[in-house]
């Protein structure tokens, strides 16, 4: 078994041919898929997927590129849409002061709402962090501090020493296919000191397609490629990393069921 721990099925590139994409995914052994919103006019459909697809969950959230257009979004309106059954994860949600595309303050505001939302109704967070290191860190240890959740580091890129922090805060970590790219020296270095038991891989997709399908609209299928790389920096084969980071997945995001 193998898990994209985080792909939008309902972007531009994948929703056109959902059922071909998924179908293709599977035939690579991958039998889960967590379909991720950035912004509340996408959670009908995201959910929508999530219940005509067996293997498929959903995350509702807001990214924080979409935080301005949400300034007003309260917590009720993220738990009414975490009581759905496949709803299994709150997020995408974070800080991105690379883009700046929303309010710094504002990003952070929603951001602790949603770790609010998370601690409340015992679903994981999914956060995105980009060039925001401190304030990431100096939010989740502030808020940890008020009470534990349990939180996932999507697509991570950032530093060790950033990593080696969420780490002992108890965050999990997610490896995207960003690790295959010649330019990642730090990161393949990082991966190889992930604990067995904080580790998930995912695609993103359709973005940041790994090695060898760059130039391409990234799949959920090519999970398989970035679980292979990444079982190469480990020293472990690709089915037991397949294996290790399923039970990891399912053991974090525990609504969910093989």
């Amino acid at each position: 078994m193998l898990i994209d721990s985080h792909c939008h099925l309902n972007y531009t590139g994948l929703f056109e041919e959902q059922a071909e994409v998924l179908a293709r995914a599977r035939a690579r052994g991958v039998r889960g898929f967590l379909n991720i919103s950035t912004r509340r006019s996408e959670w009908d459909a995201v959910i929508a997927t999530a219940h005509r697809e067996p293997d498929v969950w959903a995350s509702i959230g807001i990214h924080p590129h979409e935080a301005d257009g949400h300034a007003d979004l309260g917590a009720a309106a993220l738990r009414e849409a975490a009581a759905d059954p496949k709803v299994i994860a709150i997020g995408e949600t974070g800080l991105d002061y690379y883009y700046d595309h929303s309010d710094r303050q504002v990003q952070q505001d929603l951001f602790r709402i949603h770790i609010g939302v998370a601690r409340e109704t015992g679903l994981p967070i999914v956060i995105h962090t980009r060039d925001a290191e401190y304030d990431t860190l100096r939010i989740l240890a502030e808020e940890m501090a008020n009470g534990a959740f349990s939180a996932l580091i999507h697509c991570f890129t950032a530093t060790a020493g950033f990593g080696r922090a969420v780490l002992n805060l108890g965050l999990t970590i997610s490896i995207s296919g960003i690790v295959t790219f010649k330019s990642a020296k730090n990161l393949q270095a990082f991966v190889a000191e992930v604990p067995d038991d904080r580790l998930l891989v995912e695609t993103d997709s359709p973005f940041l397609a790994p090695v060898p399908h760059r130039g391409k609209v990234c799949e959920p299928g090519f999970v398989a490629d970035t679980c292979a790389y990444v079982a190469g920096l480990r020293g472990v084969t690709s089915e037991a990393l397949a294996e290790l980071t399923s039970t990891n997945f399912f053991r974090l995001f525990n609504r969910a069921r093989p």
